[in-house]
């Protein structure tokens, strides 16, 4: 067994391992194995971001076969990332050996790692290494039947929504996003050069980034996401300073009309986290249900 370990941008070569990696634990799990910032990482690089790359012999020719992957990133104090393992490499001690090394890029930091979909492997591996479940994010889906015949809720007295403009709302938007999830562990950090990765992607269609701008400038934001498989909710926020004007859900049923037309996908999705009481009511009273649970885990105290 070897492990490589790479600071920054991933290589081509050994990025498209991961993805060949990742592609066979995604089919094996019914679930994404990567999330998009962990693939935008590998693609882009960043400061303080860490790949590690789990090798081991292939079974019959003995050649080292990619079989484990992890990734850490800084997040101020902590650092936070995923980890996977090729289903036919587990129970072979290879994510044993992936948290382990983990530990030790960590020297000494408090590590936080997604698992994506609630797996009872997971969830033994996390145990058994002394690490503690601390937060699940719920994915939750519906059909796109009936969502364009939602009724509009009005908008407050001088509230306008149009569709977000490249380039001359950027710096306005990230700021909005700042302050809307503040308390947030990861989308409050993004950052001009984050929102404009997203921006690059293919995927990306202002049409469905929908902004609600008053006299004091922007107040919140629904942004959507099609893709062949399905739709996404992508990010829904609002501005502290307007909450309690009914600004979220009127942006929200603006944005699921807009993914509701002929030939979109059937079905749109989103993912909040399980204690965000409020916004799964609002969530589930525009129809949507449950459909998977990913589960991130805490490094135990260094001993």
């Amino acid at each position: 067994m070897s492990a490589t370990v790479v600071a920054g941008a991933l290589a081509p070569e050994v990025r498209e391992e991961v993805r060949r990696l990742a592609a066979a634990a995604s089919a094996a799990d019914g679930s994404d194995a990567l999330s998009e910032d962990a693939l935008l990482r590998s693609r882009t690089g960043a400061d303080g971001v860490r790949h590690v790359l789990l090798r081991a012999p292939r079974p019959g020719s003995g050649e080292p076969a990619p079989v484990g992957y992890a990734q850490l990133a800084d997040a101020g104090a902590e650092l936070a990332g995923e980890l996977l393992v090729h289903p036919d490499a587990r129970g072979r001690g290879h994510g044993r050996a992936l948290l382990g090394l983990v530990r030790e890029l960590a020297a000494g930091r408090r590590v936080l790692l997604w698992a994506h979909g609630d797996s009872p492997a997971a969830a033994a591996l996390a145990a058994g290494a002394g690490w503690v479940r601390t937060r699940e994010l719920l994915r939750l889906h519906r059909p796109v039947a009936g969502l364009a015949e939602l009724a509009e809720p009005a908008l407050p007295a001088g509230v306008v929504v149009r569709p977000f403009a490249p380039g001359a709302d950027d710096e306005a938007w990230v700021a909005l996003n700042a302050a809307a999830f503040a308390t947030h562990p990861e989308q409050g950090r993004w950052s001009v050069h984050d929102l404009r990765l997203r921006l690059a992607e293919p995927w990306f269609d202002p049409s469905v980034f929908l902004l609600a701008q008053g006299g004091e400038g922007l107040l919140a934001f629904c942004w959507m996401k099609v893709q062949p498989r399905a739709s996404e909710l992508y990010v829904l926020g609002v501005h502290p300073a307007a909450a309690g004007r009914g600004l979220g859900r009127a942006l929200l049923v603006r944005g699921l009309r807009a993914v509701a037309g002929p030939g979109s996908p059937g079905e749109v999705e989103l993912y909040v986290d399980g204690d965000n009481v409020p916004a799964v009511r609002l969530y589930e009273g525009l129809g949507f249900a449950r459909a998977a649970v990913d589960v991130q885990y805490a490094s135990a105290p260094a001993p």
